[in-house]
């Protein structure tokens, strides 16, 4: 799907990034004593063109579910079939994410956009598949160009389905990414090194826990499939139809839908960075719209937050997946939300603010400019 189908993103506001600045500055607190929640408040500001943005109320997690043909050659610690496995897994309320999603109050979507795996009609998730897993991107092209912006637009009619009102369920106001796929991250380390440039090795970690062997064989597949389709680094559509996947394109055409309509899209670790990372290329003004949740172990997931500019709310020593790390934000950015609306001003306390000979008036300012 060409840059020019998708929908617009409206640049982030500059009067309400201002004004949600000076409103920080002139709470009842030092500033910057809330740290990086002061830079959330501000950013999500801008955003939502919202000097006080309302708090979220209706966050959901959508996992995009997809197989990989390249897992055939031996790249995870667990067979192809646990996709399929964990699929269910989330319709029964069994995985982490489930008890994570319960306990934040997050609606859950689950997604199967090319699971190897013909699933029931009335599994209670969303029936969207495209193909039967990606094909092997060390023999051949992963997906077709038609493939790609088939889950392009599986992500954006979610997004579109999520966000506007209906009689089923209130539009939500927060969306985090979340995938499921065995030998997702040798397709987002193979997508990561084209788009930012770096070496296959630097972003190719050992995933679900693989051997040594096995991970120096992950990186000899990423390295030989980059250099046999050798995609265009700033064509997303064509680094997503060389290495996949299925679920990286959805989330991408998600994350896109999501800020089109101002909606902040969390994003979670590795696999869901790198759909983040195709879709600013289709799309640059989603980064003002990303918040990273948490920073995975997975070794190219820190330098995709830095290629982005995004600094992680959580270092856990998560590499789990699902959404997990997305869900553990949600309370932050609530947090975070309530603050910023809810405290008082100075004016308003009637509290002394520092005056510039108590902090220093240059210095002050260094630190104003500083959010």
């Amino acid at each position: 799907m060409p840059s020019s189908n998708l929908p617009q993103i409206p640049s982030a506001s500059a009067a309400a990034r201002h004004a949600a600045k000076n409103r920080q500055n002139h709470l009842t607190k030092p500033v910057g004593a809330l740290g990086q929640l002061e830079n959330l408040a501000i950013q999500i500001a801008a955003a939502t063109a919202s000097e006080i943005p309302t708090v979220p109320q209706h966050p959901a997690l959508v996992i995009m579910a997809a197989d990989h043909g390249i897992s055939r050659q031996g790249v995870s610690a667990y067979p192809p079939e646990v996709t399929a496995q964990m699929v269910k897994n989330f319709t029964t309320g069994g995985a982490a994410a489930n008890a994570f999603a319960r306990q934040a109050s997050v609606r859950m979507v689950v997604v199967d956009i090319g699971v190897d795996h013909d699933f029931s009609p009335d599994l209670p998730i969303r029936h969207a598949k495209i193909r039967r897993g990606t094909r092997d991107f060390s023999i051949e092209a992963a997906l077709t160009l038609d493939e790609v912006d088939a889950a392009l637009q599986v992500g954006l009619d979610c997004a579109t389905e999520l966000i506007l009102p209906s009689n089923a369920s209130p539009p939500i106001d927060l969306l985090i990414l979340g995938e499921m796929g065995i030998g997702n991250t040798t397709a987002s380390a193979a997508l990561t090194s084209v788009a930012i440039g770096t070496e296959p090795w630097v972003v190719t970690g050992r995933g679900s826990g693989i051997t040594t062997a096995q991970h120096q064989h992950k990186e000899e597949l990423v390295t030989a499939g980059i250099s046999r389709h050798a995609p265009d680094p700033t064509n997303a559509r064509a680094i997503l139809a060389a290495f996949g996947g299925l679920e990286t394109a959805g989330l991408a055409g998600i994350a896109i839908g999501a800020a089109a309509r101002r909606v902040p899209v969390v994003i979670d670790g590795f696999i869901t960075g790198a759909a983040a990372l195709a879709a600013t290329l289709l799309a640059p003004n989603l980064r003002e719209y990303l918040i990273a949740a948490h920073q995975s172990t997975e070794a190219g997931h820190r330098v995709i937050l830095d290629f982005l500019d995004l600094n992680p709310l959580l270092d856990l020593e998560m590499r789990l997946g699902e959404g997990t790390g997305g869900l553990l934000a949600v309370p932050i950015v609530q947090a975070t939300l309530a603050a910023h609306a809810e405290m008082a001003t100075f004016d308003e306390a009637g509290v002394s603010e520092k005056t510039a000979k108590q902090t220093g008036g240059k210095k002050r300012h260094h630190n104003q400019k500083q959010l």
